[in-house]
């Protein structure tokens, strides 16, 4: 090793967790900080309940759906921790209402307190560099900065997602204007004219946080999907882009450039 690992007297190793270390100590910390601000983004531009505290943030986004509500933990957790925490959940996100919570670290068995495992998604990175490919013949691309541009990607999102549950969509109940005030951005792209497919991009944490990745039915395979993808992914061209995948997306994110850091566990509290 090229230094010694062994502290001098009265110096210690950090654990890379304490909320004073730099969001770009590591990758893993910037993807796990990135997530956390996009979950108190997203309720706070929708004038809904959050918190941000040492352990874990959240958002109490809306009533109905099972990915509606997100929650991050945002450091490592003894087991005797994780009631604690699931308490802290329960008092943003009120009992009978769905809320998803992430974590990058082990987790003790939170079925014991009615959550349900989901599974464990790839986390995956991109680094900066390189350019997006041509549009497809009859693909526009259009970045959203109105108020009704906001409310078509809202809806191609409830769509094409999908989130039944989240139907009769009233518009802004997912995303609402003052998201587009801060250190967010939404593409949709069209297809012949018409709305097919959206995807966000939030800046946090030394990264760019690829989110909201929808593409409607119809749509899928005229490269709408990929085209908002590819404008989230380089919005910011110094910062790495970073996304959760399911195992089925995960090779058209490895297409352009991704590859799997590692895999966190999804729990889900049902309604």
């Amino acid at each position: 090793m090229a230094d010694s690992i062994v502290p001098d007297e009265g110096e210690h190793l950090t654990t890379g967790w304490e909320p004073d270390v730099p969001a770009t100590d590591s990758l893993v910390r910037r993807a796990v900080l990135v997530h956390a601000s996009w979950a108190v983004t997203v309720a706070e531009s929708l004038g809904r309940p959050w918190r941000r505290e040492d352990r874990w943030s959240g958002g109490w986004i809306g009533d109905r759906g099972a990915l509606t509500n997100p929650v991050v933990v945002t450091q490592p957790l003894a087991p005797d921790e994780w009631p604690g925490v699931v308490g802290e959940v329960g008092e943003l996100v009120p009992a009978g209402v769905p809320y998803f919570l992430v974590s990058p670290f082990p987790t003790p068995d939170l079925a014991l307190h009615g959550l349900v495992k989901i599974g464990h998604p790839p986390v995956m990175v991109r680094w900066p560099g390189g350019e997006a490919p041509s549009l497809r013949d009859g693909v526009e691309l259009r970045p959203v900065t109105t108020v009704d541009e906001l409310a078509v990607a809202e809806r191609v999102l409830v769509e094409g997602y999908p989130m039944p549950d989240l139907q009769p969509l009233a518009p802004g109940s997912v995303l609402a204007p003052p998201i587009l005030d801060g250190a967010t951005r939404v593409w949709t792209a069209y297809v012949d004219g018409e709305p097919a497919a959206i995807a966000a991009a939030h800046v946090a944490g030394g990264a760019t946080l690829v989110e909201y990745v929808a593409a409607l039915p119809a749509a899928r395979g005229r490269g709408a999907g990929a085209a908002a993808t590819w404008a989230a992914t380089l919005c910011e061209p110094d910062l790495p882009a970073i996304l959760v995948a399911s195992d089925d997306g995960r090779p058209l994110y490895e297409s352009m450039g991704y590859v799997a850091l590692e895999r966190w566990t999804v729990w889900l509290r049902p309604a």
